[in-house]
């Protein structure tokens, strides 16, 4: 009888034991799965970000195609989706993502204050930028380019600024805005800035501009919902390599996201996050370019 108890408590031990283990193991699947599966470097920004499983990421609100704030009252376009692709590598879910609306004239402040964790807003790649943060990429290479009203014959380039009587509507602290003040006669009478692009649109549109400039995908996406309104004046005259923005000395960070761009170029979500979004405008996606690994 002795031998039976014995018997019977070591059965249930070991029965006991053995659900205690399942619950250990359901207990590390949840873990996997609430991290995507993903193991990263202590201490590295991938790593706190895959715990907390939450990212901010920069973009624009007003960008057709690359990033604008749609009746789904989230921002849709190419930056967008290269951002989910981004964060899909770091094994969070895509609804755990908060867009941080992030113009040109903030996108190094929002990076070094800590208000994202990475800005992707047709942000060009330049050497006084990187001053002050640093560069993935690029993802994509755009053109500065020049809209005008669709019945418009005298701009035809950026020379056409030249004589002083026309006026041109650009962005705060963008590269286009910069390099525009170089083709006009008279900075301070000749070239407006807002804080939005739709802002130019809209002056252009109300005739208190002649032109707006901006990257030509940008443009393009401006002419495809207003065709009968706007159209592009002459040929690009600059490139512009779009990357993303991180901390300047995060070097690990950086190197996650440019080999995750290089898996999307090969793996066929780069070509299909064009398509779904800027592509539609007639725009050219163009080769893959060659990330910078500086």
């Amino acid at each position: 009888m002795r031998l039976t108890r014995v018997a019977a408590l070591a059965t249930a031990s070991a029965l006991a034991f053995g659900l205690a283990a399942c619950g250990g193991d359901d207990a590390g699947s949840d873990d996997a799965a609430v991290s995507g599966g993903k193991s990263f470097a202590a201490g590295s920004t991938m790593e706190r970000l895959n715990k907390a499983q939450v990212v901010k990421v920069g973009t624009k609100f007003d960008q057709p195609g690359f990033g604008l704030k749609g009746l789904s009252g989230k921002p849709e376009g190419f930056d967008v989706e290269i951002a989910k692709i981004i964060v899909k590598e770091l094994g969070i879910p895509e609804d755990k993502i908060e867009f941080v609306e992030s113009p040109s004239k903030v996108r190094e402040d929002v990076i070094i204050n800590d208000n994202v964790d990475f800005v992707v807003a047709t942000y060009t790649i330049n050497d006084k930028r990187k001053e002050r943060i640093a560069f993935a990429g690029p993802y994509y290479e755009a053109g500065q380019n020049i809209m005008v009203k669709k019945d418009d014959t005298s701009i035809t380039g950026p020379d056409s600024f030249k004589d002083g009587t026309k006026k041109v509507c650009s962005v705060t602290g963008s590269t286009p805005a910069e390099e525009i003040k170089k083709h006009v006669k008279d900075v301070a009478s000749q070239v407006v800035l807002f804080d939005t692009y739709d802002k130019c649109r809209d002056a252009l549109k109300g005739g208190q501009v002649n032109a707006v400039t901006t990257d030509n995908v940008i443009l393009l996406g401006y002419i495809a919902k207003d065709e009968t309104s706007f159209k592009l004046a002459g040929d690009n005259f600059t490139k512009e390599p779009y990357g993303i923005g991180v901390k300047k000395d995060d070097t690990a960070f950086r190197g996650f996201i440019n080999d995750t761009l290089d898996k999307a170029f090969q793996d066929g979500s780069w070509k299909k996050a064009w398509d779904d979004t800027a592509g539609k405008f007639g725009a050219e996606l163009g080769t893959a370019p060659a990330v910078n690994r500086y």
